[in-house]
């Protein structure tokens, strides 16, 4: 009998006093050092390197049911925070009796009672459109158990999925699939099939990901479970409707259910001689010839027909990355051998600093630098790879809404102008602490 889990945390949670602790895992599989080690023991390390009899895993319910495994489950969630689901229930409430609450779950999760609450529909726009990305928030309760879920699934999974697959993934980021963009566009792959899947995660059928899944896992319990998360009632309004298909986006489990979908599509792609880059539902497949960028393209199509998704049909195209024009990928534009921030991402930057620099701001100048100074700061360590001159025009942009906030507290009409340079120069804003995107530039560049 086999059992399994994950947490991609690598250091201890803080957990109840009544929660034992365990030998920390990981010490001869070092490749695994992400995992829960009070779930993925190394014996079941070993077998999952090895691979199980049958390839299939069997008893895993018992390690979602644990009280233990369900309170540190509950840690997570705490840790990264977020709002309440239907049932009106916030972090600090469950935590305030959280015993009971953790016990209470384990008995309806351990004598099949078990039914999660309806999921909150809440929506937020998307960046540079006018519209709307559907978000499901689960209630605490219902994230504690999914946490688990995930804890116990992913490594099945993980140790499965294809080199070319950067999203939700421990130890990878969006970084190390932009690294592999730029090394495949110096090595001359400059055909670039731009994908884009027409609402990905709300359209994943569950028959097919339900098969996928139990090609891996045996547990009958253990997959009722999960199906019963895709089926989990939305509620919108005062409404409430089971969904037909997808993985509610912003629920724990979701990321690795998405994964799970498309790894075969990776592993194709990869057989087929295609370098495909695949961040969740984003991803570019960039060969040497138009030729070959056709032909990738239309294994896709096939493939994605077969699994019921479906292809942008405005947002996908081939382009030349030579050529004027370009392609996006994750925040970034590629365009004849240089990148730079795509207009959305530039966009939403410039608009999280309009927040701050609101000319009737009435916080003091050092106040709104220090709120300023995250933003540009975060917004620096990801686009830090960009053309050179973007940094010092943002800064300039910067500091012209800073001297208009003091232009105006002089009485003074309309935006920074003429002698605002000289009266409020770049050395000022520098003396009081604002964070200089080019000096930052120059310093990344050097070291």
């Amino acid at each position: 009998m086999q059992e399994g889990g994950d947490v991609m945390n690598k250091s201890k949670e803080q957990i109840p006093a009544a929660v034992p602790q365990a030998k920390q895992a990981g010490e001869t599989h070092p490749r695994w050092a992400w995992v829960d080690p009070e779930i993925w023991t190394e014996r079941m390390l070993t077998a999952l390197e090895k691979g199980v009899k049958g390839g299939k895993w069997f008893s895993l319910i018992d390690k979602v049911f644990s009280y233990s495994n369900l309170c540190r489950g509950f840690q997570k969630v705490k840790q990264n925070g977020g709002s309440t689901g239907t049932d009106k229930q916030s972090i600090s409430e469950v935590e305030s009796h959280l015993e009971f609450e953790m016990k209470k779950l384990s008995k309806e999760l351990q004598d099949g009672t078990y039914q999660p609450r309806p999921i909150r529909r809440h929506y937020i726009p998307k960046p540079g459109t006018k519209e709307m990305r559907p978000l499901g928030i689960p209630c605490v309760r219902d994230r504690a158990v999914q946490t688990v879920v995930r804890q116990v699934i992913e490594p099945i999974f993980e140790i499965g999925f294809a080199e070319q697959s950067y999203g939700f993934r421990p130890g990878r980021s969006c970084k190390d699939a932009l690294r592999r963009v730029d090394t495949l566009l110096r090595q001359g792959y400059h055909w670039v099939v731009d994908i884009d899947l027409k609402s990905y995660f709300d359209t994943i059928p569950h028959a097919e990901l339900m098969s996928l899944i139990g090609q891996q896992i045996s547990d009958g319990r253990m997959l009722e479970l999960i199906n019963s998360f895709l089926k989990q009632g939305i509620m919108e309004g005062l409404k409430v409707w089971e969904p037909e298909g997808g993985v509610p986006q912003g629920a724990v489990v979701s990321p690795v259910l998405s994964n799970i979908y498309l790894n075969p599509l990776d592993h194709l792609m990869a057989k087929s001689g295609w370098e495909m880059v695949r961040y969740a539902d984003d991803g570019v497949i960039l060969c040497k010839t138009q030729e070959e960028a056709f032909q990738s393209l239309q294994i896709l199509q096939d493939w994605l027909n077969k699994a019921k998704l479906i292809l942008h049909p405005e947002k996908t195209r081939i382009v030349d990355a030579t050529k004027p024009g370009g392609f996006d990928f994750l925040g970034y534009h590629f365009e004849r051998g240089w990148k730079k921030p795509r207009k959305k991402s530039l966009g939403k930057f410039k608009d999280n600093i309009r927040k701050e620099t609101r000319r009737n701001n009435g916080n003091s100048l050092r106040s709104i630098i220090e709120n300023l100074n995250p933003i540009i700061r975060g917004w620096f360590g990801y686009f830090k790879h960009s053309l050179k001159w973007i940094f010092p025009e943002l800064d300039g942009w910067i500091r012209r809404r800073l001297r208009s906030i003091l232009r105006k507290r002089r009485k003074g009409k309309g935006i920074s102008k003429g002698i605002d340079h000289q009266r409020w120069p770049n050395r000022f804003f520098q003396e009081m602490g604002l964070f200089s995107l080019k000096n930052a530039y120059i310093e990344a560049c050097q070291s």
